[in-house]
């Protein structure tokens, strides 16, 4: 994508256009999008080889795994287990503080953007379902992102109750790190239906509306030290909005706000929403460079 020149939205590119910018200078570099897909490719690339030839570098799963004999455990998958069962085994509770301690760093949902394999997947529907939708085959179809926090506490609730970890049976992205790791699965037929109601009915539906994995990175990622940081080069064009995973995270990049900060004298700004992926879209279409990764926990170290 050349953002400098033709302020290219994702939408309007070509798909593997967006693999690349084009830098002031007119040189090309792998997008954030591309620095994405080669991280969550290289993690389960090590969850196969680790299985397969006994790599013992990254073993097991998403929901549960070693890295070179530390143990990490997702957190989500934590509380099923405990509500289900009333145990928390200590090799549990390492890893799930574990994995804690690492997304209070790197920015809670980063995971549904830099490691879920999902994402791939849902990136790719989103692409189809923006093509049917500008050439008015389907209906774009959006609803309340909040309902998420519904879906996160029923399973849970489900889990207390049945004494099974009824969500690991439905979830996409369990059931592709497994499939990954050791092999084919018939539960692959239920990724194919989710990904065919992203294609062809709501887009990034999963992600949005319904994984309560997402919904609990987000709850540590509101305080997480990796933001993206806005500042005031912003022209207010909304690209960054247009090609964002969950816009309404972005609110802050509306000109509307801009006397209550010239008030305050704020050049400078965290956009701290909980539901940001720190997927680096918005940063990629910035023509502007208002937008960029900042570690806000910079000034102490």
């Amino acid at each position: 994508m050349d953002k400098y020149n033709n302020r290219e939205t994702i939408k309007k590119s070509t798909f593997f256009s967006t693999f690349f910018d084009t830098t002031k200078d007119g040189k090309k570099k792998f997008s954030y999008r591309m620095k994405r897909w080669i991280l969550v490719i290289t993690i389960h690339l090590f969850f196969f080889l680790s299985f397969f030839i006994d790599l013992q570098l990254l073993e097991g799963t998403l929901s549960g795994s070693r890295f070179l004999g530390f143990h990490m455990i997702d957190l989500y998958a934590t509380m099923q287990l405990f509500l289900a069962t009333h145990e928390m085994p200590i090799n549990m509770i390492i890893g799930t503080a574990t994995i804690v301690i690492v997304y209070l760093l790197v920015g809670g949902r980063s995971y549904c953007a830099w490691v879920c394999p999902y994402g791939i997947l849902s990136e790719i529907g989103e692409k189809w379902h923006n093509t049917l939708v500008n050439k008015k085959i389907i209906k774009e179809r959006k609803f309340d992102h909040r309902v998420r926090h519904i879906f996160w506490a029923i399973f849970l609730i489900l889990s207390a109750t049945s004494g099974y970890l009824v969500f690991e049976t439905l979830n996409v992205v369990g059931i592709l790190s497994r499939m990954i790791a050791y092999g084919w699965s018939l539960a692959f037929f239920w990724v194919v239906v989710v990904f065919a109601i992203e294609v062809f009915y709501s887009r990034r539906a999963w992600c949005t509306y319904i994984c309560p994995i997402g919904t609990t990175y987000g709850y540590i990622g509101k305080v997480s030290a990796l933001r993206i940081e806005w500042n005031d080069n912003c022209d207010h064009c909304m690209v960054c909005s247009d090609v964002c995973f969950e816009n309404q995270v972005l609110e802050i990049t509306k000109a509307k706000y801009d006397k209550q900060r010239e008030e305050k004298s704020i050049t400078k700004e965290y956009i701290t929403g909980a539901d940001c992926t720190l997927c680096g879209r918005c940063i990629d279409v910035c023509h502007a460079d208002a937008l960029n990764f900042d570690f806000r926990l910079k000034s102490l170290v």
